[in-house]
């Protein structure tokens, strides 16, 4: 407990909301100072135990808190302030809860006295609790401080309690400044993995033991258990991962499928496949063909969230609990009663390598550049990707990930938020190299961010895929509207003026023959560092990306 914390004494709210953070070991907080969150960001000042990184907007905060949270694999925290403040986050806050981010969004309120009682009174929102239930986990209001420490508490358990995800709670600002007596138990609450029942796995476990040529499927919800996943690929399981969950097993492992999981090749593959295992992953609509995709079957689900049966494909089998313990315990029985088609490793890396170079054949010129950045990485890095033509064609599959490795990427489909996203990761993880994919009409959505960048020393590169508009509009105006190009086109600034005047290293490549030497420096260069593709003098893609793959002829 820091100095001048003493049981019995006098201190603030806004203290105390200090010190508890503390004791849950965060050590950065993101956000942007207001009169309705000076109690608590003053406290956290003055103590000196966190970092607090200034944002230039709450959502570029929430979406550095967002992305902290994923490399560091624990909670984030962002403070906003109330109102338009907390609806600025609102987005940022989608995007957590679709990743399941575990995230502490801590906003202001204005005074009890003129609370929910439509006034108009300076930052009010109405029904702002309702807004934050719609876009968070749960969402908790502080009525007083005697409430203060123990709704804390419960906030905390509920973000890190699978399935996790973001939680807001409101501290009316007098409250934040309201006297109380320091805590006797700052302490966070145990948070438990859901344990799945030994008769379930034995069950499942014996379904499993009669295939011969099994798959597992791994969503985000199996990230923690990639050690797990690893003994069962030893074991004979072909394994895809989701976009989310990229690099729970190596992508260089001779039984991975990487997240090709609706590539042709693979769809083929499944065809031939006797079992699938679902793990931690909702079958999202985007990776399924929506819901089109043909799973083998049998097909089983392991999930911590027991509502998830069934509710994206029909499931013969579904074991509720965390997806390390299930994997762990089904690795243990199946151990010596697998017995696997001995062609089964070479099918799975035939149908890899078909999809990989069906990928290669549609990128054009741009393939040429996935090899250059391959080969400069290094084994651990963050790969960080926001919603552009590029991300969606080959920054979500190409490039080796692996569990020293951190893939983050906008999986709410918002643009814009890469970003912010490659600056809280670059924070989270010092010594470790970010790198981030993003387009030109996503940065310009996040603009004063770049000034956060350099104003952290953010260690990251930024290549930013230069052609001029909304490319995969474009791309569908193409194929769905005549090729008339509405309201796609935007202004385009210098970027090196931009990147200058905020204080970036930067490169501009108009030729792939410049791309290499312009990575190289930019990887050496300390802090923020952006490099400008050209894709208008580079030309454009083999094949046109117009949207996620659909089934021919499936309704929308």
């Amino acid at each position: 407990m820091p100095e001048g914390d003493k049981v019995g004494t006098t201190t603030t709210a806004g203290d105390v909301v200090a010190a508890f953070l503390e004791r849950c070991g965060v050590d950065t907080v993101f956000g942007v100072i207001s009169i309705h969150n000076m109690p608590i960001l003053d406290a956290i000042g003055r103590r000196g135990k966190i970092r607090f990184v200034p944002s230039r907007g709450e959502a570029g905060g929430c979406n550095m808190a967002d992305a902290y949270a994923r490399v560091r694999k624990g909670l984030g925290v962002v403070v906003t302030s109330t109102g338009t403040a907390a609806g600025n986050a609102a987005g940022a806050m989608v995007e957590a809860q679709t990743a399941g981010t575990p995230l502490l969004h801590l906003t202001g309120q204005i005074e009890l006295a003129h609370l929910d009682r439509n006034r108009a009174y300076i930052h009010e929102a109405i029904d702002q609790l309702g807004m934050l239930r719609a876009i968070s986990k749960s969402a908790y209001r502080v009525w007083s401080p005697e409430t203060l420490l123990g709704t804390l508490k419960e906030a905390v358990r509920t973000a890190l309690t699978a399935p996790t995800g973001p939680v807001s709670v409101e501290i009316p600002i007098d409250v934040q400044e309201a006297a109380m007596a320091w805590p006797a138990d700052l302490a966070p609450l145990a948070v438990t993995a859901p344990v799945p029942d030994t008769a379930a796995l034995d069950d499942l476990a014996a379904r499993l033991a009669k295939a011969r040529r099994p798959l597992l499927w791994a969503g985000g919800g199996a990230l923690h258990a990639h050690k797990e996943i690893a003994r069962l690929a030893g074991l004979g399981f072909g394994v895809v991962t989701t976009v989310h969950a990229r690099g729970a097993l190596p992508e260089d492992h001779p039984m991975s499928l990487g997240s090709f999981g609706g590539s042709p090749s693979v769809e083929a593959l499944y065809g031939t496949s006797d079992a699938m295992l679902v793990a931690g992953s909702r079958l999202r609509g985007n990776e399924t063909l929506r819901y089109q995709l043909k799973l083998p079957r049998p097909l089983y689900q392991i999930d911590a969230d027991a509502s998830a049966e069934g509710r994206a494909y029909a499931v013969d089998r579904f074991v509720a609990g965390d997806s390390a313990l299930a994997l762990a315990a089904l690795a243990d029985r199946l151990a010596t009663k697998l017995k696997v088609d001995p062609a089964w490793a070479g099918d799975v890396k035939a149908a890899r390598a078909k999809a990989e170079a069906g990928l290669h054949n549609t990128l054009g010129p741009y393939a040429r550049l996935v090899d250059q950045v391959a080969e400069a990485l290094p084994r651990s890095f963050t790969w960080v990707r926001d919603i552009t033509v590029s991300n969606s064609t080959w920054g979500n599959r190409l490039l080796t990930m692996t569990p020293e490795s951190v893939g983050i990427y906008a999986l709410g489909g918002g643009i814009g938020q890469g970003m912010p996203m490659a600056i809280g990761a670059a924070l989270g993880a010092p010594g470790r190299k970010t790198v981030a994919l993003v387009g030109d009409g996503g940065l310009y959505v996040a603009l004063g961010e770049l000034a956060t960048a350099v104003q952290e020393k953010a260690d990251l590169v930024m290549l930013v895929m230069n052609d001029r508009g909304y490319g995969v509009i474009r791309n569908i105006q193409d194929a769905k509207f005549g090729g008339r190009h509405y309201f796609v086109d935007l202004h385009t600034p210098d970027f090196g003026d931009l990147a200058r005047t905020m204080g970036w290293h930067f490169r501009r490549v108009g030729s792939l023959n410049e791309f290499p030497d312009a990575f190289a420096a930019s990887l050496a260069a300390k802090g923020p560092a952006m490099i400008e593709i050209d894709m208008t003098a580079i030309g454009p893609f083999a094949v046109k990306f117009g949207g996620p793959p659909v089934r021919a002829g499936a309704k929308p």
